[in-house]
């Protein structure tokens, strides 16, 4: 059971970048599914979440209108679309499954299976 995320780089501010999230050994389809972040010395925090279904999705506050969460579940992914990137967003991505009753909450403490990372930069 893995979830990998990809599709880090670098950016420059008010660039964009597409996130995955790949299931490994399971399928994501019965799962809700989180997006968090650590810049270095930092906690991990909460991104973006959605519900198994892709009905819900939550956002914190920093990211909302720039960042969208959607997942296909056919092809076993979840995405985070970054648009108009700002220097803070620079950090290790990671995604994780998360509880369906809390989705909404984004707590990188509930999350359950993790990913590695992948490593954003938004720099000129």
């Amino acid at each position: 059971v893995q979830l990998q995320a990809s599709g880090g780089g670098l950016v420059s501010p008010g660039g964009s970048l597409r996130l995955s999230c790949t299931a490994s050994g399971f399928t994501l389809d019965k799962y809700a599914i989180g997006w968090f972040r650590q810049a270095p010395g930092r906690e991990r925090d909460g991104v973006a979440s959605i519900n198994s279904g892709g009905g819900g999705k939550y956002y914190v506050s920093p990211v909302r209108g720039r960042f969208t969460i959607s997942r296909d579940n056919a092809k076993n992914t979840v995405y985070l679309q970054m648009t108009n990137v700002l220097p803070e967003d620079t950090a290790t991505y990671f995604c994780a499954t998360l509880p369906s009753s809390t989705v909404a909450f984004i707590n990188p403490a509930e999350g359950d299976y993790w990913g590695q990372g992948t490593q954003v930069t938004v720099s000129s």
